[in-house]
């Protein structure tokens, strides 16, 4: 069974690296420095930390699949006869490099996969060998035949702006304190 792991604490400079990241990870430092009001050192030690804790899993180019002779994109329920076998089951399907995407979900199969292969005959043999993975039951495939939206971008959370303490605000706050005690 996988669990979500705690959320990371961010605040809006991280967002905001994040969101420049997202959008061209090629951006030069002292650009996203200017961009967010930081030197550029200080944004690689940001970046540095939102790597090690995990926000930041990795960097990719965004390929055009079809150029590259991948015409075909589909996605493949798949149902697996029982609840135990699901990670034996995941562990062949991720040896494939045809599928792009592995999720486990609720509804009428246990898993979806996203696929792109070169062709018909490349994907009915995906196919094939997904049918012949011990613990599959039945497989049903989608062929996509036009792509409206795909994104691979990430929604960052909002963070409200952080309260300045001035000197007022915290001598407010103290005299709220002892009144209240």
């Amino acid at each position: 069974m996988k669990f979500v792991d705690e959320q990371y604490d961010l605040d809006q400079i991280d967002i905001q690296i994040l969101t420049l990241l997202q959008e061209h990870c090629k951006m030069p430092l002292a650009k996203i420095g200017q961009q967010v009001g930081l030197s550029a050192p200080a944004v690689i030690e940001r970046i540095k930390k939102l790597e090690e804790s995990g926000v930041i899993t990795g960097y990719a180019a965004t390929l055009d699949a079809r150029k590259l002779g991948c015409d075909i994109t589909a996605f493949i329920g798949v149902l697996t006869a029982t609840p135990r076998g699901i990670s034996d089951v995941e562990a062949q399907i991720d040896s494939r490099p045809e599928v792009l995407e592995c999720h486990h979900v609720t509804g009428g199969y246990t898993l979806l996969l996203k696929v792109r292969t070169a062709n018909t005959t490349t994907l009915e043999e995906l196919i094939s060998h997904l049918r012949s993975i011990e613990g599959v039951a039945r497989t049903e495939t989608m062929v996509v035949l036009s792509t409206h939206t795909e994104r691979q971008l990430v929604l960052t959370p909002e963070v409200p702006p952080t309260r300045r303490r001035t000197r007022r605000g915290v001598a407010k706050l103290m005299l709220q304190a002892e009144s209240a005690s």
